[in-house]
């Protein structure tokens, strides 16, 4: 099992009191698989990804990613783990704005320390039609580019797990249905892809769909 989210509950502290975002919710994701999180706004749909990515620490529950508890590891060796075992792509893209879109894609390699990187990176970019973008920066790139360079960084390490979240939110059809290929490429390879949309294009690339309601698990249906 690569992604493994056992009974996790997460709370925030709101103005009125706490508020349960996650409630003893169970996920998992095999590899090969494509799994879309589904629900209205503020059900908890990016809270879940933020704990699957060892991002956001639940107080109850198990995470396991390909067999590793990200928060039993000290918090650079969850960054470096990140890095190595997990892409990130989200709805904002979070490129670096002063670098170039060949350094936007090896950001991670900074962390690793991977030798090929930049031979990887140059892969990734010609992969998604960027090669004539190389020396541009974000600011400079439409939507659609900015969201492939987020792709290509995500793939930069060959991560055994990509979280989406609303990749395709800013998106058109074209560019949408091209990052959403690259993510069942992905899984089809043996990688597992978690993906929170709002998006029915989206869910429809995926093998299967969780469903969250007020925080807690509603259903789980292919």
């Amino acid at each position: 099992m690569l992604i493994s989210l056992d009974h996790i509950t997460k709370t925030y502290t709101g103005d009125a009191g706490p508020i349960v975002a996650v409630d003893d919710v169970s996920v998992s994701v095999e590899a090969g698989e494509f799994v879309a999180v589904v629900g209205p706004s503020g059900c908890g749909k990016t809270t879940l990804l933020l704990v699957a990515g060892g991002l956001l620490r639940p107080e109850n529950g198990e995470v396991s990613i390909d067999g590793t508890d990200p928060y039993s590891l000290s918090g650079e060796q969850r960054a470096r783990f990140r890095a190595e075992q997990i892409g990130f792509v989200f709805q904002q893209f979070h490129l670096v704005p002063y670098l170039n879109i060949l350094d936007n894609v090896m950001a991670p390699a900074l962390v690793t320390g991977e030798t090929s990187a930049r031979e990887r990176a140059g892969i990734l970019v010609e992969r998604f039609g960027l090669a004539d973008r190389l020396g541009h920066r974000p600011g400079q790139l439409s939507t659609g580019e900015r969201q492939r360079v987020a792709l290509a960084r995500a793939l930069l390490n060959e991560p055994r797990v990509i979280l989406a979240d609303e990749p395709t939110g800013n998106l058109d059809g074209d560019n949408s249905e091209q990052v959403l290929q690259a993510l069942k490429t992905f899984a089809d390879e043996g990688g597992a892809v978690l993906l929170v949309t709002h998006d029915p294009d989206a869910v429809a690339f995926a093998g299967r769909q969780v469903v969250l309601q007020g925080g807690q698990l509603a259903s789980s249906e292919s």
